[in-house]
């Protein structure tokens, strides 16, 4: 009879410190992310009465069916898509070139390096305030529009521009950090691939589109992917800029459940809205898994 096999105690200790070491990151996760979002998931099939108080009481699939048929919902959902639509191809292409442009050897590069950066670091409720004040009827753009002889835009105050006026202060936000990711990945290319492409005739911009455009493919889906989930969950902006106005043409999926869950305290429905964002932004997370590839595997091939 074959006798059991005895594991070393300082063997079982080495194989169970890397777990150990993950406890107090699993333990913080499990109180601020598991928990309430399985709480999350149970309040979706619930309904508060009248009094908060109370506990819920258990209504099934009741808040998707009206959800199902909520067009103020839907209406949101299409604005976020037509944020994703517009936000993240710019977000994506003018980044690298911003990269391209600041990875030269220039003087006073590093200076704009940093002028391009200045916006991540801004606070968007700074950042917010201030771009009111350039779209205000006063504002800066419209002093320089009526210089030109043209007349005012309504930039926040009309349905059809607001979304988009939104849409600048993202993207005016994002292109520096977008930039950095770039400029990592430019920074990793060896010089002897220019050097070889040279020889055979790409030289200028070409050597880009021949060089560092394929090699930049990954980073292209990793900031694609990260700017997608980031305009999806948008709030700031709207919050502070246009508060879903006018007539609801600027609210966002994320927006509308701060509205159903602060203001109108609908916490189930809200939950239920959440979930459905939940939903969305893990269907982009997967594009970045099945889709793309490692940065750090640029210039293995």
């Amino acid at each position: 009879m074959a006798r059991p096999r005895i594991l070393d105690p300082h063997r079982a200790v080495a194989l169970a410190t890397p777990y150990l070491f993950l406890l107090p990151a699993i333990a913080v996760l499990a109180i601020a992310v598991f928990y309430p979002a399985v709480q999350a998931v149970y309040l979706s099939l619930t309904q508060y009465g009248y009094d908060l108080t109370e506990p819920p009481r258990w209504v099934g699939l009741a808040n998707f069916r009206q959800l199902a048929g909520d067009r103020l919902f839907w209406k949101t959902l299409g604005q976020t898509f037509l944020y994703l639509l517009i936000v993240v191809p710019i977000l994506t292409i003018a980044p690298l070139g911003l990269a391209i442009l600041v990875n030269q050897r220039l003087a006073g590069v590093r200076w704009f390096r940093a002028a391009y950066y200045v916006p991540v670091v801004v606070s968007l409720v700074v950042a917010g305030i201030a771009w009111n004040w350039l779209y205000s009827e006063n504002g800066l753009l419209n002093q320089g529009l009526q210089l030109l002889g043209l007349g005012s835009v309504p930039w926040l105050t009309s349905p059809r521009l607001a979304l988009f006026s939104v849409m600048a202060v993202t993207i005016w936000k994002g292109l520096g950090y977008y930039m950095t990711i770039y400029l990592a990945g430019l920074q990793g290319i060896p010089k002897e691939l220019y050097e070889a492409a040279a020889i055979d005739g790409s030289d200028g911009w070409r050597r880009h589109w021949d060089i560092t455009i394929p090699l930049m493919r990954p980073y292209g889906v990793l900031v694609a992917t990260i700017s997608a989930i980031s305009a999806t969950k948008v709030f700031e902006e709207v919050y502070v800029m246009t508060q879903g106005g006018p007539r609801s043409s600027s609210k966002t999926v994320v927006y509308y459940l701060y509205e159903r869950a602060f203001e109108d305290l609908e916490l189930n429905y809200a939950c239920t809205v959440g979930l459905v964002l939940f939903l969305l932004v893990l269907a982009l997370s997967g594009v970045r898994l099945f889709f793309g590839r490692s940065p750090g595997a640029v210039g293995m091939d």
